[in-house]
């Protein structure tokens, strides 16, 4: 029986969606028994855990070191504290190195894994690379192109590519150019050419719709709005909630019509909010057949998003790199990006630059974004017909494939 080590970097939820995705399409391609390891922490542990209730013996719990939160993303002067001393429960980073490497090297050394699929943890690469493992890592970025303010990560992320560089394959989760949404964050050095694959995206086109339409999706049926997503982790949450309600206060908004969803397992966040300033249940408002002008959702199935995504206008996100491709690839709708971290700014900068969407950081610009794309539709549409024929939807089938290589050269 083949082993595969699968090592998930928590920060965020794009890596775990990724390899998901994988999973699913690893079965059409290894016909041979195979056993996978998941290793992360946070809640991506505790996502994986829910996923895979009777197999908790392949799920291990690596403290994987991770930036300190902040009000906004990762807080630059915590996570430099934590350098040295413990902070928010995170022990001094001179201590979580080795012994998140250590925890690694021992599940290493007892599984002896055929191949290891690394989604963001470069630590394990250096495993890999020391024991002859053959190591895939997954990216959407490489050495990305700072901001002004951010010159203090450099050495960081010089660091931080040094270690992506030992895998075996380094598997770019996008599109091949000229159609790279993640090109400004890419900048790989002549001497990895012949590692890099661009595989492209983990995001689907066209989920097929099975069951029954929900209120919330009977409420959206023939009506147009805008889908304002707040993704991420709890800062970066809640600070794309805070632009949101920003933009809701202005005047412009008093009948633009939203959805929000708020990635939150918590029914208590459900309601609708009708013109009349009345709150409601989904199942009251669909029978009232209320006018409504903000819904707001705590977690959306896969089907009801997908249902979102071929309803909505437009949609407002921070640029992830994941949600991008879903939302301008998959389903060819333009996007208000606003964005948190400088890899988010470096994707919505090319994706303004080909007006598939709008870059905005401020209440106005944000304002102004959802006029320009009303008025400008048609324009929009067409770019992006042309960019959602040249998207790449075969990320993890053609990952999948590379598996499979892999593991049959070993036989």
């Amino acid at each position: 029986m083949k082993k595969i080590g699968e090592f998930i970097y928590p920060w965020g939820f794009g890596h775990y969606s990724r390899m998901m995705t994988l999973n699913n399409e690893l079965p059409k391609y290894l016909k041979d028994e195979y056993e996978i390891h998941y290793s992360s922490k946070g809640e991506v542990y505790q996502r994986l855990l829910e996923k895979f209730p009777s197999h908790h013996q392949y799920t291990h719990e690596i403290k994987m070191p991770t930036p300190i939160d902040g009000k906004v993303g990762p807080s630059v002067t915590l996570s430099m504290l934590n350098f040295f001393i413990p902070v928010s429960r995170n022990p001094p980073l001179l201590k979580q190195i080795p012994d998140y490497l250590k925890k690694e090297r021992k599940l290493y050394d007892k599984e002896k894994f055929d191949l290891v699929i690394n989604d963001g943890d470069v630590g394990s690469n250096i495993l890999a690379k020391n024991r002859q493992i053959t190591s895939l890592f997954i990216t959407n970025q490489f050495m990305p192109k700072l901001w002004k303010t951010k010159f203090y990560f450099y050495p960081s992320m010089v660091f931080v590519a040094k270690q992506m560089a030992k895998a075996t394959k380094i598997i770019v989760a996008d599109s091949p150019p000229p159609y790279t949404i993640c090109e400004y964050n890419l900048n790989f050095p002549n001497k990895l050419k012949e590692k890099i694959t661009y595989v492209g995206h983990f995001a689907k086109k066209n989920l097929t719709k099975t069951k029954p339409k929900t209120n919330f999706e009977k409420l959206i049926d023939e009506t147009d709005f805008g889908y304002w997503m707040r993704t991420g982790n709890k800062s970066t949450n809640d600070f794309t909630g805070k632009k949101f309600e920003e933009v809701f206060g202005d005047d412009a908004f008093e009948n633009e019509k939203r959805v929000i969803s708020h990635a939150r397992n918590d029914s208590s966040i459900d309601r609708v909010m009708g013109k009349d300033g009345v709150k409601y249940s989904f199942s009251e408002a669909f029978e009232k057949k209320v006018d409504w002008i903000q819904i707001d959702i705590g977690f959306l199935s896969e089907l009801e998003k997908q249902t979102v995504l071929n309803r909505c206008k437009y949609a407002v996100v921070n640029g992830s790199h994941t949600t991008l491709g879903e939302i301008i690839g998959a389903n060819a709708k333009p996007v208000i990006g606003i964005p948190v971290y400088d890899e988010h700014a470096n994707q919505l900068k090319w994706i303004e630059e080909r007006k598939l969407g709008i870059l905005a950081k401020k209440k106005k610009q944000i304002v102004n974004a959802v006029k320009n794309i009303k008025s400008n539709y048609s324009e929009y549409l067409d770019r992006l017909e042309t960019f959602t024929n040249n998207f790449s939807d075969k990320g993890a089938e053609n990952t999948a494939k590379i598996v499979c290589e892999v593991l049959e050269n070993k036989k």
